[in-house]
């Protein structure tokens, strides 16, 4: 089951008038569950492929772990009609997230698993580094281009969001694709940790809106830029003003909006943004 991104089936399809038996290929969609130490922490519901990356991705995410160091080994393992990931920790993170647990089994007082309070559901974002001086409107325009030429899933199924991360001088360094938008940042985080990429001096471009959870995943990796083809929420603007992230949405051809930090565009381009 892993690493089987796609499916080709049947479709009835209407083209110019008329009705005709066609196929296409439509992305999987599993369960995949995290486990650490043999308890299962969360099912997501996602594209079976770079299991590893998405499993290190959303435990950084999840502030479960602070480096990729505090992973020891993941290992996928098919379970019925999903994916167990099974995540083993050093044991001073182990022992960290089994008194968090402890914690999360007490008072519930909101629809959130393990929250106590809203002050606690709008957590603190963490303050990104500045960028190294690279930022123009040549380099957006590049990286949404290439993100979408090199998105091979979504171009076969037309349903899946990528994640990249772009850095000046190299292109497009990573790509990661998923049915869900959460996860494939996910695992792009995953894969930029692993491989120990420096996020100070690219940029994450991803084919989705702009939610909170998404400035916050990408601070959390420590990218000051973040670049999507649709527009942001007003707490996602918020949240990447407090986070001192560059926040550019709506980027499609040569064409985008700057929503935080224009002052980092050279040579004055962008000047127009109030």
């Amino acid at each position: 089951m892993a690493g089987e991104t796609s499916r080709r089936i049947g479709v009835l399809s209407f083209r110019q008038g008329r009705l005709s038996e066609a196929s296409r290929l439509v992305p999987e969609e599993v369960p995949v569950a995290f486990s650490y130490g043999g308890s299962t922490h969360a099912v997501m519901m996602a594209t079976p492929s770079d299991l590893v990356d998405f499993a290190y991705g959303f435990s950084l995410a999840e502030e479960i772990i602070r480096s990729r160091e505090d992973i020891v080994a993941v290992e996928s393992v098919e379970a019925g009609a999903g994916i167990d990931v099974q995540i083993t920790l050093k044991e001073s993170t182990a022992d960290a997230l089994t008194a968090r647990r402890r914690k999360m089994a007490g008072p519930v007082g909101c629809g959130l698993c393990g929250i106590e309070s809203i002050e606690q559901a709008a957590r603190q974002v963490v303050t990104v580094p500045e960028p190294l001086p690279w930022l123009s409107a040549h380099h957006v325009a590049s990286a949404v281009r290439m993100l979408g030429d090199a998105q091979k899933l979504n171009r076969a199924t037309r349903a899946v969001h990528g994640a990249g991360f772009y850095r000046p001088g190299r292109g497009l360094i990573a790509l990661r694709e998923d049915v869900g938008r959460h996860n494939a940042l996910d695992k792009l985080v995953g894969s930029l940790v692993r491989e120990g990429e420096a996020a100070r001096d690219g940029a994450v471009v991803v084919t989705s809106r702009l939610s909170v959870e998404m400035v916050q995943k990408t601070a959390i990796l420590g990218c000051p830029v973040l670049i999507a083809i649709s527009a942001p929420t007003a707490l996602a603007i918020d949240t990447a003003n407090e986070a001192g992230m560059t926040l550019i949405g709506i980027a499609r051809g040569d064409e985008f909006e700057v929503f935080t930090r224009p002052d980092r565009f050279m040579s004055g381009e962008a000047a127009h943004v109030a």
